[in-house]
């Protein structure tokens, strides 16, 4: 039997030092987070779901919502290429990457493979602004 850890509405996961810790927001503190996570899992109905804001690693304003890494597992992306999956999350974010998000990362797994290799790779660096 395979075992998944579901994230619950306006609640992220967030990798620190010590592991990981769950956190909580009300939506209206996230808006861009929040759109993220609700549109993705209303459109793929995922089996696990991470939505993290990566901006504080990033030379950004503080509380800003542009760098996000999302981990998403989903029966949906049975026989669909990776690079498929991709552009499916892309898709659904078009309106926020087209206004908000500078730099999106995405791994994109179906229920097998989540179960076979839970590992979520580190975040390729941001090459933009004024950090080169």
């Amino acid at each position: 039997m395979m075992s998944f850890l579901l994230a619950y509405r306006y609640r992220y996961t967030i990798p620190t030092g010590n592991g990981i810790r769950n956190m909580e927001f009300k939506a209206s503190q996230r808006p861009i987070e929040s759109a993220i996570y609700s549109k993705l899992e209303k459109s793929l109905g995922p089996l696990h779901l991470e939505v993290i804001n990566e901006s504080h690693k990033h030379n950004v304003a503080r509380n800003s919502e542009k760098h996000f890494k999302v981990v998403i597992i989903s029966s949906q992306f049975e026989s669909v290429k990776l690079i498929e999956r991709h552009r499916m999350v892309n898709e659904i974010l078009k309106d926020e990457l087209a206004s908000h998000i500078h730099a999106l990362s995405i791994t994109a797994k179906t229920p097998e493979q989540w179960e076979q290799s839970s590992v979520v790779g580190e975040t390729p660096k941001c090459l933009g602004g004024a950090n080169r």
